[in-house]
């Protein structure tokens, strides 16, 4: 009888040290369950530039513009880039004006048609196939009504910043325009827009390449300005008197 109870005594101690195995098994499965969404959450919230969420072929719109700002195509890439070369060269440098050059080319072209027409009865060969060139109509209404789209969307942005409701945008538009009218008294509106393109064709590859590395300095950049803006805002913007909401809100109505 004392053989059987201490079977039974040790019995029971197995079952209950494997339940215990079970329930530390399981707690600390879950503890490792609730530390994953946690890692997932802190890779979420890793800095990206200018907050984007998406991959930067996205961000540019993920089509065929995407792909030649991106050197995804680089035979087109490289087209475009020389042909804006070629156009800045002619005109800035060589000093070329549109309406002559426009003039010049339909000139050639005019003449080589002419000349190979005439030629084609002698040289007993067929005459130049000339296709006949309209504009489409939708593409262009699309284009239009896109256009008209993003200056309304313009100019509801400026509306909402002189009414004075962010102060903060006002400042930020500001300092852009000031930037801007300084970079435009430096070179004429084509030197610009080369330089744009060019640092459109070059900037976002490399960003692509490198963002791993440059949007933690961006983080640490980003950081520092809204420090900065912090003590100029304690330091300026909040002693400018502002306007009681109640003398909004009589006026509007």
């Amino acid at each position: 009888m004392s053989d059987h109870e201490d079977k039974h005594e040790e019995s029971l101690l197995e079952n209950i040290s494997e339940k215990v195995k079970g329930h530390d098994l399981s707690s600390s499965s879950s503890d490792s369950d609730d530390d994953k969404p946690s890692e997932s959450s802190m890779k979420a919230k890793v800095f990206r530039l200018f907050g984007r969420e998406r991959p930067v072929h996205d961000v540019f719109g993920g089509g065929k513009q995407a792909d030649i700002f991106l050197w995804r195509n680089k035979k087109i890439s490289a087209g475009a880039l020389g042909v804006a070369t070629v156009i800045w060269v002619l005109f800035e440098l060589l000093e070329y004006h549109l309406l002559t050059l426009v003039c010049h080319l339909l000139i050639l072209a005019l003449a080589l048609l002419f000349l190979w027409s005439n030629a084609a009865t002698f040289i007993h060969k067929s005459p130049p196939h000339i296709p006949e060139v309209q504009i489409p109509k939708d593409p262009v209404l699309e284009f239009a009504q896109a256009l008209r789209f993003e200056i309304n969307r313009g100019f509801a942005i400026l509306r909402d910043i002189a009414s004075g409701r962010d102060l903060k945008k006002f400042l930020s538009v500001i300092a852009g325009l000031w930037v801007l009218s300084i970079v435009g008294s430096w070179c004429n509106f084509l030197t610009l827009f080369y330089i744009v393109f060019v640092l459109l064709h070059s900037l976002p590859v490399l960003y692509e390449k490198y963002e791993d590395k440059v949007d933690p300095l961006t983080e640490k950049a980003w950081h520092e300005i809204k420090k900065q803006y912090a003590v100029f805002d304690a330091k300026v913007l909040s002693k400018i008197p502002k306007r009681p909401l109640k003398e909004k809100e009589k006026k509007k109505d």
